[in-house]
C-alpha cells in the first residue's frame, strides 16, 4: 500500500519487523492500560464515600487528565528524538536528549501547580460541579495538582526510555505504580479516615513514586555514557520548539472529542449516556492500536538515525499491515460482543437502541483507526510534528461542521460517530499521503 516503488520486503526482514513490533507494542499496551486504572482504583475507593465525593473526584479527574494529556508532546517528541540518537550509536547524546525532556517536565509542571492552586474554585465552578460536590473537587484538584510535575516527568521520561527502545521498564512501573496507588488510597482514605484528601494524596505519594524510579533509571543510563544531567537552556528550548507542533496536534484532537460530546448531549439524554459507553470503547481499543504506534515511533526514529531510508520504508509498511490486521480483529470483537458489552453499562433500552447500531459504525472504522494510528505514530518517529499540526487542524475544520449539523439533518448518534469516521478517514488520507509522499524521511542524528 505505501511507497509501492521500494522493493518487496523479504520474509527474513518481515519476521525482523514483526519480532521488533511485537517486543516493544505488547509491554507498551500493558503500560497505557494501566494508566486510566488510577482513576478506577480511586472512584472504587472514594465510590464508597458518598455520591457527592464521588461527583467530585470525577470533575477533579477529569480537570487533571485533560491537564496531563495536553502535555503528551513530552512523551511522543522525546521518544523520536532518543530514538535518532540511538540509530545514530550515540547513547550519550540519546540521553542528554532525554534529559531536556525531563527538565522541561519539570518546569511545566511547576507552572501548571502555579495556575491550578489558585485557581481550583474557579475551574471546579466552570466544569459545572454541584453546591454539593465543589469542595470535594476542589480539595482533590489542590492536593493532585501536586503531584502533575511528577505525571509530567513520568511522561518525558517514559519517551526516553521508549526512544531507547525499552517498553517493558515503563510496563513495570506503571504495575506497581497502580498497585502502589491502590493500597496508598485504602489506607488513607479508610485507615486515616482522610476522605477524598487521602485518596488524593495517595495519587500524589504513587506518582512520585514512580517519577522516582523513572529518574534512577535514566540517572544511571547517564552515568554509565557520562551524560551530563544538568539543565541545558539551549536543549530545553529546542525540546519545547518540537513539542509545539504535537501540543497543536493534541489540542485539535481534544477538540473533535469535545465536540462529539457536544453534539451527543443535545441529542437527548439517551444519546450522551450511550455516546459515553461508545467513547469508553473506543478508548480502550485506541489503547491496542496505540501500542503500534509506540513501536513505530521507536522503530522509525532509530532506523532514520541509523541512516537507514529503505529499513524505515519496510518498517512503515509492516507496521501498516499490523495496523490493518489488528483493526480488523478489533473490529469483529465489537460486533462479536456488542450484545454481551453494552448490558453491563445500562439497563435502559433506550440507551441500547441508540448504541447499538453506532457501535457498528465503530466496528467498521476499526481498520481505518489502525492505519491512522500507525501512521501517526510513524511521522511522530520521523520528527514530522508541524505536517501532523496542520493534517490534524484541517480534519477539525472538516469534523466540525459535519458535526454540528448531525441534530439538524437528524440520523442520531449513528450519524454522529459517521462524522467520527469521517474525522478518520480524512486522517488516514493526509497521512497516507504524507507517507506516500517520501518527504518524512529524513535521515541523521538530528531532523
Amino acid at each position: 500500500m505505501l511507497m509501492t516503488h521500494a522493493p518487496a520486503t523479504s520474509r527474513a526482514a518481515r519476521r525482523q519487523h514483526d519480532r521488533e513490533i511485537v517486543a516493544l507494542a505488547v509491554p507498551a499496551f500493558g503500560a497505557l492500560v494501566a494508566e486510566p486504572l488510577f482513576v478506577m482504583a480511586d472512584s472504587a475507593i472514594v465510590g464508597h464515600l458518598g455520591t457527592a465525593q464521588l461527583a467530585g473526584l470525577g470533575v477533579a479527574s477529569a480537570l487533571l487528565t485533560t491537564a496531563v494529556s495536553v502535555f503528551v508532546f513530552l512523551a511522543y517528541a522525546t521518544t523520536a528524538a532518543v530514538a535518532r540518537r540511538v540509530g545514530a550509536d550515540d547513547l550519550q547524546a540519546a540521553i542528554r536528549q532525554g534529559m531536556d525532556g525531563i527538565w522541561l517536565a519539570l518546569l511545566l509542571g511547576a507552572a501548571v501547580i502555579a495556575v491550578v492552586l489558585p485557581t481550583a474554585p474557579a475551574l471546579v465552578e466552570l466544569f459545572g460541579a454541584s453546591d454539593t460536590a465543589a469542595p470535594y473537587a476542589t480539595t482533590y484538584l489542590r492536593i493532585s495538582s501536586l503531584g502533575i510535575p511528577a505525571m509530567l516527568i513520568v511522561l518525558a521520561a517514559t519517551g526516553v526510555l521508549r526512544g531507547l527502545q525499552d517498553t517493558k521498564t515503563p510496563l513495570y512501573v506503571a504495575i506497581g505504580g497502580f498497585v502502589a496507588n491502590a493500597a496508598l488510597n485504602a489506607v488513607l482514605v479508610y485507615g486515616a479516615d482522610l476522605g477524598i484528601a487521602g485518596s488524593a494524596w495517595g495519587t500524589v505519594i504513587a506518582q512520585c513514586g514512580m517519577a522516582a524510579v523513572y529518574l534512577a533509571v535514566v540517572v544511571r543510563g547517564a552515568r554509565a555514557h557520562g551524560a551530563s544531567l544538568r539543565p541545558d537552556a539551549a536543549g530545553i528550548r529546542a525540546s519545547a520548539q518540537a513539542g509545539v507542533p504535537l501540543l497543536v496536534r493534541t489540542l485539535s484532537l481534544r477538540a473533535i472529542l469535545m465536540i462529539a460530546t457536544a453534539v451527543a448531549a443535545r441529542l437527548g439524554d439517551a444519546d450522551i449516556a450511550a455516546h459515553q459507553i461508545i467513547l469508553s470503547l473506543w478508548s480502550l481499543l485506541a489503547f491496542a492500536l496505540d501500542a503500534i504506534a509506540i513501536a513505530g515511533q521507536a522503530i522509525i526514529g532509530r532506523y532514520l538515525g541509523a541512516g537507514d531510508a529503505q529499513g524505515a520504508r519496510e518498517a512503515c509498511r509492516r507496521m501498516v499491515q499490523w495496523g490493518i490486521a489488528v483493526g480488523v480483529i478489533l473490529g469483529l470483537a465489537v460486533v462479536v460482543t456488542r450484545p454481551a458489552f453494552l448490558p453491563l453499562f445500562s439497563s435502559d433500552s433506550a440507551v441500547k437502541d441508540a448504541a447499538l447500531p453506532a457501535l457498528l459504525v465503530v466496528a467498521l472504522s476499526q481498520p481505518i483507526c489502525g492505519i491512522v494510528f500507525v501512521l501517526d505514530g510513524v511521522l511522530m518517529g520521523a520528527g514530522d510534528g508541524p505536517y501532523l499540526a496542520w493534517a490534524m487542524v484541517l480534519t477539525l475544520a472538516v469534523f466540525t461542521p459535519v458535526a454540528l449539523l448531525v441534530p439538524t439533518l437528524g440520523g442520531g448518534l449513528t450519524a454522529l460517530w459517521g462524522a467520527m469516521t469521517l474525522m478518520m478517514a480524512v486522517r488516514m488520507l493526509t497521512l497516507w499521503m504524507r507517507a506516500r509522499s517520501g518527504r518524512w524521511i529524513v535521515t541523521g542524528a538530528t531532523r
